[in-house]
């Protein structure tokens, strides 16, 4: 199994910058795309950003120019880097890691991000 953990949520002003880091451990062998997603209370889970393997990224239009998704594959890691933050974009953040042999996503436990006005 895949273990994915976040870290480096918190509470930033609008307009300011966070780094998310999601270290995944467990059968990293099988691990393919990683990706970021997002919760907010009463709304379904989104995506914000995914990155395969092999480095191609792909983001959400409402997050685009502001967020960078990034991996690191000998670290194990994925990072999203964010930028101009704005209120909506308070939310729970997941980290997901795609095993490529279960063909199944497994999930982080989410970290909290919150800008405030």
């Amino acid at each position: 199994q895949v273990h994915p953990v976040e870290s480096g949520g918190g509470l930033v002003q609008a307009g300011g910058s966070l780094r998310l880091s999601c270290v995944v451990s467990g059968s990293i062998f099988s691990i393919d795309a990683m990706g970021w997603h997002r919760q907010a209370p009463g709304q379904k889970r989104e995506l914000v950003a995914e990155i395969t393997a092999a480095g191609i990224t792909n983001y959400a239009d409402s997050v685009k120019g502001r967020f960078t998704i990034s991996r690191d594959n000998a670290k194990n890691t994925v990072y999203l880097q964010m930028n101009s933050l704005k209120p909506e974009d308070t939310s729970v953040y997941y980290c997901d890691a795609y095993d490529k042999y279960t063909m199944r996503p497994y999930w982080g436990q989410g970290t909290q991000v919150t800008v405030s006005s």
